[in-house]
């Protein structure tokens, strides 16, 4: 999802304070913070206790066909979906789920009913849409069967007369369907009108398999526009009939260039396979020739994307097209394109997209896992951000650092969740927090940091962090308050990550561990505990009073200096100071003191010093009494606070 319009509240971190309300007796327990049984639960055979997939995990895997046709007159799609499904679990089942998305833009759907007055990113009031499905057929051992089936809002039941066998038992369905395509589809899908056509952007345009799980069975919460996708892995066929004069792009590779582009456009894909610069494949002065398009009637475009959890595509008349090399560590290449309206071509805007996805996903391959795909593809249009398998789709109007933003953002979704595949129907910020934390590192390393703005001071943003109006990272996407979510969702969460590895485990534990569960649960489904545990087990550290602050609620951090003395009287002696833990949460303690003699001692106290109670006194081997003694003295904590972090002597 974009950070778009999240981006007010980014920069408003760096500008606003917080105090914290004065209270009688402070309010941590750290019988609550330390409790021993929170987090505490056996593995199984499926999910082992050290967060990694165990020696009996399973996953059921959905493999498709599609076949889609674009009409640009009604603005809608017609096609046919055949997905072979295979139980890959312990379980016979009598039924099975699919998801049809398509159906929130129903005016009669949940998420239309749920819609505030003021409409909104997710919401389409105005709009009478959803699927309409044709035939629905089932092919089992052989035997093919209309589908005994029932359609509930964005969800259809097939009901089995024989139930699909446990452990390898397969079927084939197959869903005729058609719908019209939204103007704007929750900001994840629709179609944008330029002075050369009109830009189509296809996502969530087919019936998809709900997951079953080891954790819930079938998922099957609606689809009401906040929260995202969780979806089945397999490989994924899809051929999309448009007019001629029309370019696509869509996941994966494309299977039959020579059938759709013409002599030109080949040779200059090939040498841009080959090139750390950018190469134009179809220029802006080249959009409105004819001979820049191969024959007239319809075409139909072939793709073809392994190891999937999705499919987008995008198809316009409209298109300028370039491409460069992608450079992997294993010395593989793939293939960065960007498509774009003439609007949107100039050196400010898109015509340095595909600079921006080039070195995305090499930074990405390099800090995480390779990217797995042929082709990486940015697509602009009325989408302000969303991100799909090999493909994304940003804004057209996005410019200089706003559209690395955006590219960047979205681009590192092919990490979290297209690769390690939770669940984001429930939990938004274990790809969008994750993303956001990454985006900070891959921002800082990308051109030398021409976009990197400096690091956030922590202190600073505390009040943007712990509003009392505030909904638990460990909320459901439909639930939290929507001007909660890109705090919720996007930033809290990735400054919990960027707290984990620069004050409490170091970058070189904290990136070991973090790589480790993306080795761990790539194509995987992992669960948050997943995450917790292998954090803990790649790290060595029990970090259960962290995630219960910073994830389960909404504690706040309030330390301070409350007294220095001196040893027997004596600052030659050394001096005794006392620190206070106020409010719930519990850091470990950076702190800065300098003697009047202007020696300065920095140290960094441990979490576990909190494990007693809220007031903690060390000895410090001083030669001169205390001139200042500093908690946080690079504003690395948020603190809600600062003005108790100081002691300054006589």
């Amino acid at each position: 999802m974009k950070k778009g319009a999240l981006l007010l509240f980014g920069l408003a971190l760096s500008s606003v304070c917080f105090t914290a309300n004065a209270q009688d007796e402070p309010a941590y327990d750290q019988h609550d913070l330390f409790h021993p049984l929170f987090n505490y639960s056996y593995g199984n055979q499926y999910r082992s206790a050290s967060g990694q997939p165990g020696p009996l995990y399973w996953q059921n895997r959905a493999d498709y066909v599609v076949n889609v046709s674009l009409d640009t007159t009604q603005h809608a799609i017609n096609g046919d979906v055949h997905i072979g499904y295979t139980n890959n679990s312990p379980d016979q089942l009598q039924f099975l789920w699919l998801q049809l998305d398509q159906n929130q833009f129903d005016i009669d759907s949940r998420a239309t009913a749920a819609t505030p007055v003021g409409g909104g990113r997710f919401g389409n009031t105005d709009f009478n849409g959803g699927y309409e499905i044709r035939s629905v057929t089932i092919e089992q051992k052989g035997k093919k069967s209309e589908a005994d089936y029932v359609i509930a809002d964005t969800r259809m039941q097939i009901r089995l007369k024989q139930p699909l066998e446990a452990e390898g038992g397969q079927i084939t369905i197959s869903v005729e369907y058609s719908a019209r395509i939204p103007s704007n589809g929750s900001d994840r899908m629709g179609y944008l009108e330029t002075s050369n056509g009109v830009i189509y952007e296809l996502a969530q345009w087919y019936p998809r398999m709900c997951v079953y799980d080891d954790i819930e069975g079938w998922n099957v919460l609606p689809y009401m526009g906040a929260g995202e996708f969780y979806l089945e892995y397999g490989d994924f066929e899809f051929n999309v009939t448009v007019p001629a004069d029309h370019i696509v792009v869509g996941s994966g590779k494309l299977l039959n260039p020579e059938d759709v582009l013409t002599r030109e456009q080949v040779g200059r894909l090939a040498k841009a396979a080959k090139s750390d610069e950018t190469v134009m494949i179809r220029s802006a002065e080249e959009v409105t020739d004819p001979a820049t398009r191969p024959g007239k009637g319809n075409l139909t475009w072939k793709f073809r994307i392994e190891q999937s959890r999705d499919i987008a595509w995008a198809s316009s008349k409209a298109f300028v097209w370039d491409a460069a090399r992608i450079n992997l560590p294993s010395g593989e290449t793939a293939l960065a394109q960007s498509v774009y309206p003439v609007e949107s071509a100039t050196d400010s805007s898109w015509n340095r997209s595909t600079e921006y996805v080039k070195a995305s996903i090499e930074f990405y391959s390099g800090y995480l896992y390779e990217y797995p795909y042929p082709v990486a593809t940015n697509v602009a249009g009325i989408v302000g951000g969303m991100e799909y398998p090999g493909i994304v789709f940003c804004s057209w109007k996005a410019q200089n650092n706003g559209l690395w933003g955006v590219t960047d953002h979205e681009f590192g979704h092919i990490w979290f969740p297209m690769i390690v595949g939770s669940n984001e129907r429930k939990f938004a910020w274990m790809d969008e927090g994750f993303n956001t934390f990454i985006n900070g590192l891959s921002t800082e390393a990308f051109n030398d940091g021409e976009y990197h703005r400096g690091r956030i001071d922590m202190q600073r943003s505390a009040g943007r962090i712990f509003p009392s109006t505030a909904d638990p990272i460990m909320t459901v996407p439909d639930v939290i308050q929507r001007s909660n979510l890109g705090r919720e969702a996007y930033y809290k969460p990735s400054m919990g990550l960027g707290l984990l590895r620069d004050v409490v485990l170091g970058q070189d534990r904290f990136d070991y561990a973090f790589r480790t569960y993306m080795q761990r649960w790539a194509f995987k489904h992992p669960t948050p505990l997943d995450f917790f545990r292998t954090m803990e087990d790649a790290s060595g550290e029990n970090l259960d009073w962290f995630w219960k602050a910073w994830f389960y609620n909404n504690y706040t951090l309030d330390q301070g200096v409350s007294k220095v003395a001196y040893v027997d009287g004596d600052a030659a002696n050394g001096a005794l100071i006392t620190i206070e833990n106020l409010e719930k949460m519990a850091m470990p303690v950076p702190l800065l003191i300098t003697e009047s003699n202007g020696k300065t001692h920095s140290l960094k106290l441990p979490v576990e010093i909190w494990q007693r109670g809220g007031e903690w006194t060390f000895t410090l081997d001083s030669e001169s009494s205390i001139k200042s003694v500093i908690i946080d003295p690079e504003h690395r904590l948020p603190d809600v606070n600062p003005g108790n972090n100081t002691w300054t002597g006589e």
